[in-house]
């Protein structure tokens, strides 16, 4: 899979040795500014919203990025040293400077940003840079995010849940969209963001990922520290991938 693909939700993060929690003033949450710019992968969003990368969104090179992940989410510093580096070969940046980006540089269609997303809309529908709230809560609804249940288990979004809400996301993108992008980097791109994104937001012992935690991170683009979210051990693209093996795997063949 490719790096480039990863990046469209990158989430990140490591062990601190400064307080990075609700308690931390220089990572409080605040939704963006009007001259501030945001990008369609919701991680890097979440980063700036909380301060991590720049609260502006832009100029952002890459030991920037590399502190951003590792004080965030645990992910080792350099596990995405890649992906920013195709998204600097893309020529992509508008910066003036080869070595920085500006997140709504990663809007251009078909290069990072892709078809099938779980919160944009297409691009062939005009945006596919903010996020859409037609788009996702029919992805809300296939991963039963406000479905209370009545046991333990019914507060987490399982591998099952998971994949079964993102290939009926893209099935509803291709029967929709005439010009859908349905190639095979494309296909083996979608399961892999789904997956840093599980990846980022898991909880280990449970083996899911909270309802609470998915919904803060794609709604408001909000690291869920309120809704008790801890850094788990430190990961890198190799738990990412061994995610997204367990997500290509489930078996699809009863799909609605």
């Amino acid at each position: 899979m490719k790096l480039s693909q990863f990046i469209s939700i990158a989430f990140i993060g490591a062990a601190a040795a400064a307080p990075c929690g609700p308690e931390s003033d220089n990572h409080k949450y605040h939704a963006p500014l009007r001259d501030d710019v945001r990008s369609p992968c919701p991680g890097l969003n979440v980063l700036s919203n909380h301060g991590f990368l720049p609260r502006s969104g832009k100029n952002i090179d890459l030991p920037t990025l590399r502190q951003a992940v590792s004080l965030a989410y645990n992910y080792h510093p350099n596990s995405f040293d890649s992906a920013f580096q195709e998204a600097v070969d893309f020529h992509l940046t508008t910066t003036g400077n080869a070595s920085t980006f500006n997140l709504n540089d990663l809007k251009l269609h078909d290069a990072i940003e892709m078809d099938g997303s779980l919160s944009r809309d297409d691009f062939y529908f005009g945006d596919a840079n903010h996020f859409d709230p037609e788009i996702w809560a029919g992805v809300a609804e296939n991963m039963k995010l406000y479905d209370a249940g009545s046991c333990e288990r019914d507060r987490f979004v399982t591998i099952e849940t998971a994949a079964k809400a993102r290939a009926l996301r893209v099935q509803d993108a291709m029967a929709r969209n005439p010009t859908f992008n349905a190639s095979k980097a494309q296909m083996r791109g979608s399961p892999g963001t789904v997956a840093l994104a599980l990846t980022t937001l898991w909880d280990y012992e449970a083996d899911a990922a909270p309802k609470a935690w998915i919904k803060a991170f794609f709604e408001e683009e909000r690291i869920p520290w309120l809704e008790g979210y801890k850094q788990p051990i430190q990961r890198n693209l190799s738990d990412v991938g061994a995610m997204t093996e367990r997500l290509v795997a489930v078996n699809l063949t009863e799909l609605a």
